[in-house]
C-alpha cells in the first residue's frame, strides 16, 4: 500500500512540477512595456510594446528601468556579454523580471559572480527562456525564477508565439 501511494504521489509531483501545457492563445492581459536588449521578437501581441534598450541603460539606472518597463528581455545574441560581472548587481537590483532567451545555462551565470556563461555547464532539461527576479528583503534572501520550454521542444513560429504569451502572463501576474 505504501509503495502504491508513493508511486501515485511521485507521479502527481512530476505532473504538477512540469507545466508544458500549451495555451494556444495570444496574451490578452494588461498592456505591457518590455525593454529588449537585442532584436525584437517576431511575434504579434496587440497589448505588448517592445522598446530597445542596451546593457549600458541597465547599468546606468535600475530604478529608471524598473519604473519605465514591466520586464527586460535579453536575446541570445547578447547572453555572453550580459553575464559580465558588472551586471550581477544590476539583475539583483531590478524590481522587474529579466528574461534570458535561449540560455542553456538558466539564470545562473547572470546573477552569480565568478560564473562565466561560455564555460558554465548546460542545465537540463534545456529551456527556451529563463526568467529571474530578486525579491529579497533586508531579512531574507529570496528570488523567483521561471523556465519556459517550447511545446514538444520544437522551434517554430507557433510554439515561440505561445511561449512568449506565457512569459507575458507571468509578467502581468507580477504587476
Amino acid at each position: 500500500m505504501k509503495k502504491i501511494l508513493s508511486i501515485i504521489l511521485g507521479t502527481l509531483l512530476l505532473l504538477v512540477g512540469c507545466d508544458t501545457r500549451s495555451t494556444n492563445q495570444m496574451y490578452k492581459g494588461n498592456d505591457l512595456t518590455v525593454g529588449v536588449i537585442g532584436p525584437f521578437p517576431n511575434i504579434s501581441e496587440e497589448n505588448v510594446v517592445f522598446e530597445k534598450i542596451t546593457l549600458d541603460d541597465l547599468k546606468e539606472s535600475t530604478e529608471k528601468i524598473s519604473n519605465d518597463f514591466d520586464a527586460v528581455i535579453i536575446t541570445k545574441e547578447f547572453l555572453s556579454e550580459a553575464d559580465d560581472e558588472q551586471y550581477v548587481t544590476v539583475y539583483n537590483e531590478l524590481e522587474i523580471p529579466t528574461f534570458f532567451m535561449q540560455s542553456t545555462k538558466a539564470h545562473v551565470p547572470f546573477v552569480n559572480k565568478g560564473v562565466d556563461y561560455d564555460t558554465f555547464i548546460d542545465i537540463q532539461p534545456l529551456s527556451y527562456a529563463t526568467g529571474y527576479l530578486n525579491t529579497s528583503t533586508d531579512n531574507e534572501i529570496k528570488y523567483e525564477t521561471w523556465r519556459y520550454e517550447l511545446k514538444d521542444h520544437k522551434e517554430n513560429d507557433t510554439n515561440i508565439q505561445e511561449l512568449y504569451s506565457r512569459i507575458f502572463q507571468t509578467i502581468d501576474s507580477l504587476k
